[in-house]
């Protein structure tokens, strides 16, 4: 199944932690069989409302197929980790995924770098 999901990270972590805490979340999903399709940093964007007494927060979108199993263990991994302010994970169906493909084709990985695209 795909999935999207989106990682709202404490604005209070410096770049290389940011970056650090994306991927290992990236790596669980590799070490957890799913495929990754695609990545994007959205950078530090302004919340509707305070989550934390914090007014802003680093968002990341990440594209992957994988097992509806390895779904819940993500998220018990998102709920106990303290630099994750919110999380949302979606199920989306081939006509969204091929949407935003063709909105933003530059963000396709390589088959080189052990990500495809299955749709």
């Amino acid at each position: 199944m795909k999935y999207e999901t989106v990682l709202v990270i404490t604005p209070v972590l410096s770049e290389e932690q940011i970056k650090l805490t994306t991927s290992n979340y990236i790596n669980f999903l590799i070490d957890n069989k799913a495929k990754l399709i695609f990545k994007e940093n959205w950078g530090l964007k302004k919340l509707a409302y305070p989550i934390q007494n914090k007014t802003s927060g680093c968002y990341h979108i990440i594209y992957f197929l994988a097992k509806p199993k390895l779904i819940l263990n993500l998220k018990c991994k998102l709920l106990r980790d303290e630099k994750i302010m919110r999380f949302l994970i979606l199920k989306i169906n081939d006509e969204a995924l091929l949407f935003f493909i063709k909105n933003k084709p530059q963000l396709i990985f390589d088959f080189k770098k052990k990500f495809y695209i299955n749709i």
